[in-house]
């Protein structure tokens, strides 16, 4: 019998396991599986997964097929459901979960391929009911699912239940939410590509199973894991109805975890450390929470919001506030690169030495624009040397449409270049394959690095924009992102040596990465684990003993100034500056989607999330300002997590 939940975790209403990352979690998950199907093969038995999709379940999946491999774990005996399909898409498609699950599992592992069940997306129309009926009736003529494994959109669907699904529903044809295609967009080169529609099992179908295992990595999934475990049942969140299950459990990453009361807000849920970070976070909380400036929270707002064991440990409230205060003041710096013949002692950046090294890595081209666009033209206004990294090309995320604008505009140009014959007959070539391919058809490689080439003119425009040297701004290239494509990359020590090599002939002072909080499998998660681990091999070494790493803020969330330790402020002139850059990344509009909200363009978001973060700090009584980039110190904890 399971152990009732602790006291931290009296608020969740699915039981929750967190893992320092997903890799602790799929073995754990995958063991389980493991022991089911070993057990029904003892028994003679068959024991019936459902699967999910996606990039939540790849690590399980591969997790199965080491099992399978190293440890001799057949499938002999096992039958499979798909949550999904596509509806419209043919099963060799590249995007169509059956061909995915036949990429990720099915294909390494000894699965009979008659025991395999994924909806067909090309039935009629006219016969999807039935369809559907028949689907549900082969699951029940199997026994019933024992295993259900389940991810989390960020619109709380699970399969692809959007937002109103019943609670009572079966497997169906559903229209898909906007958010939700255009989390796919980039899979399909475009929202424009996503189909409308799938084939999903329904919530009830997912509650008949025995079992229910939901997976969740990453801090974009953590607002609506928060309202999934903890809110009220509700079918504008179907991943609620998972709280009436008895046998449901979720497995997640800290970073999934964070918004979760026992990490939120620990103090309300029972006794803690008050170690200074968590005292600056309950500070910041209980100021926002009464809309009230630090410095004027008195000792009954202590009191009266569950906070009085912290006056205990700390004093009065007025001694508190004046201390928390300054340490969000000292947060504040205009000089990124620390101020030259200045008192460092309360600044994030050493003064010395006072012309910088600075190693600015980007996952894909504009990742590192949105996040700090503003600070890296301020890091060149003071002089500072600054080397701009793309480690990917960015080419899967150019629609076809603006690759024919680049064909046509360079057929433009050819007209008086008549002798350029071999690069006429090249234009000719890419122009032929788009008028050729299908919307989902893959790129040729000629055609990925035709638009990685456009990606990058306009990575290059934008730097121009903010003053960089074109001679300093570096594309990689990284093998894992050229050789593969999205949820399907897997990187090598190739990809670190190259990270690791670019450090060294640096020597950099500064480090600015992302994607510490990132879902594993994104371009930003991998690119993060790569950049620490090169740097973990650089560990022992002079410049890497006395470089500093930043973590700069992604675009899907803005942080709380308790979670920053640098905040660089932007006037109106520099926060226009930063548009300016980031409206040269013309190929991304409408391609990069994120959370929170279901319109607009990324680099709103950006600005958005800049212009709150100034908010924030104006409310908790700090200097008021156009905006602020954030920026947080690597921790050896977030290091070894990424790793």
């Amino acid at each position: 019998m399971d152990s009732l939940p602790s006291e931290a975790e009296q608020h969740e209403r699915i039981r929750t396991t967190v893992f320092q990352s997903p890799d602790e979690a799929v073995r754990l998950v995958a063991a389980s599986l493991a022991r089911l199907i070993r057990r029904r093969q003892d028994e003679s038995r068959t024991a019936v997964l459902g699967l999910a999709t996606g990039s939540t379940p790849v690590k399980l999946y591969r997790e199965l097929i080491r099992l399978h491999r190293d440890e001799r774990l057949s499938f002999r005996n096992v039958v499979t459901f798909n949550l999904d399909e596509y509806y419209g898409l043919p099963p060799h498609h590249p995007e169509s979960y059956r061909h995915f699950m036949e990429v990720q599992l099915f294909s390494h592992i000894d699965v009979p391929l008659d025991n395999v069940h994924v909806p067909d997306g090309l039935i009629p129309r006219s016969e999807v009911f039935a369809y559907c009926q028949e689907y549900e009736r082969k699951m029940l003529a199997a026994g019933g699912i024992d295993v259900q494994i389940l991810g989390i959109g960020r619109t709380g669907h699970i399969g692809f239940n959007e937002p109103g699904s019943g609670i009572d529903s079966r497997t169906r044809m559903v229209a898909l939410d906007r958010l939700t295609r255009r989390d796919a967009a980039r899979d399909f080169r475009g929202e424009a590509n996503v189909p409308a529609y799938a084939i999903t099992m329904g919530v009830g179908t997912i509650l008949r199973a025995k079992e229910l295992v939901l997976l969740a990595w990453g801090e974009s999934k953590a607002a609506i894991l928060r309202e999934a475990i903890e809110g009220p049942q509700t079918d504008t969140v179907p991943a609620s109805f998972l709280q009436r299950h008895a046998s449901c459990r979720c497995y997640v990453d800290e970073a999934a975890a964070s918004e979760l009361t026992r990490f939120r807000f620990p103090w309300k849920v029972g006794p803690v450390e008050w170690t200074p970070e968590l005292i600056r976070k309950a500070v910041v909380s209980l100021a926002s929470d009464l809309k009230k400036p630090v410095l004027r929270l008195r000792d009954e707002d202590y009191a009266e919001n569950g906070l009085a064991a912290l006056l205990v440990e700390t004093g009065s409230a007025y001694s508190l506030n004046i201390r928390i205060f300054n340490e969000l003041q000292h947060t504040i710096t205009g000089w990124p690169g620390g101020k030259p013949n200045a008192d460092d002692s309360n600044r994030p950046v050493p003064a010395n030495p006072a012309q910088k090294r600075v190693l600015v890595f980007g996952p894909e081209p504009l990742d590192a624009e949105l996040g700090m666009a503003g600070t890296l033209h301020r890091l060149r206004r003071h002089q500072h040397e600054v080397t701009f990294a793309y480690l990917t090309s960015g080419n899967l995320g150019v629609p076809d449409n603006e690759a024919r604008m680049a064909i046509s505009l360079l057929n433009e140009l050819s007209v008086d270049r008549p002798a350029d014959t071999q690069g006429k007959d090249r234009l000719d070539q890419l122009s032929d394959e788009l008028e050729k391919k299908a919307p989902f058809d893959e790129d040729s490689p000629m055609l990925r690095q035709f638009k990685g080439l456009i990606r990058k003119a306009e990575a290059r425009a934008s730097c121009q924009v903010l003053g960089l040297d074109l001679e300093k701004v570096l594309f990689q290239d990284l093998p894992f992102y050229e050789k593969g494509r999205y949820r399907q990359f897997k990187s090598t020590d190739e990809d670190v040596t190259a990270i690791r090599e670019l450090c060294r002939r640096i020597r950099p002072d500064q480090i600015y990465i992302t994607g510490s909080g990132a879902e594993p499998g994104s371009v930003s998660g991998i690119s993060y684990r790569l950049v620490t681990s090169a740097l973990e091999e650089c560990g022992a070494e002079p410049w890497m003993k006395a470089c500093q790493v930043w973590l700069y803020a992604s675009s899907e969330r803005p942080w709380s100034p308790h979670e920053i330790n640098m905040a660089v402020p932007l006037s109106p002139a520099e926060l226009a500056v930063k548009l300016d850059c980031l409206f040269h990344h013309r190929s991304q509009r409408s391609q990069t989607p994120f959370l929170g909200t279901q319109s607009g363009e990324s680099w709103q978001q950006a600005e958005n999330n800049n212009r709150a973060t100034a908010q924030r700090y104006d409310r908790l009584g700090l200097a008021e300002y156009e905006a602020i980039e954030s920026f947080r110190r690597q921790k050896e904890s977030e290091a070894r997590t990424g790793l």
